[in-house]
């Protein structure tokens, strides 16, 4: 079978082909019985499916989700703010211990720089 009359089936079934494009189908279709047998079954396919219908889902099932969709959302939230919380009390610890090691002079300029180092390293 021509692959583009092929192509066509699923077109003539629906009604989306042009008028040239269904005369030239319709042409084939009448000469070639392999062709009519395949329009039958995708015709049967095309009511089948036209028959099916999704099923409402249980309003357990539906509680379900919204229940599970509000607590990943919550956790997400108190995941935010514990690290929000988390930053401010190190950047605190931060400026404590460089305010009091910087202006302690009993400190030795060495340990000074050493914990610099490591601290922007």
């Amino acid at each position: 079978m021509n692959e583009n009359i092929h192509e066509m089936l699923a077109g003539y079934v629906d009604g989306e082909l042009s008028e040239v494009e269904r005369h030239t189908f319709e042409e084939e279709l009448n000469r070639n019985p392999r062709l009519q047998a395949e329009l039958k079954e995708f015709t049967k396919l095309k009511e089948v499916t036209g028959l099916v219908k999704y099923a409402d889902l249980p309003e357990e099932v539906w509680e379900s989700y919204w229940q599970s969709l509000y607590r990943k959302t919550e956790r997400g939230v108190g995941w935010v703010f514990y690290s929000i919380g988390a930053i401010v009390l190190v950047c605190y610890g931060l400026y404590e211990l460089f305010s009091n090691l910087f202006v302690n002079q009993e400190v030795p300029i060495l340990v000074k720089l050493g914990i610099s180092a490591l601290v922007v390293g």
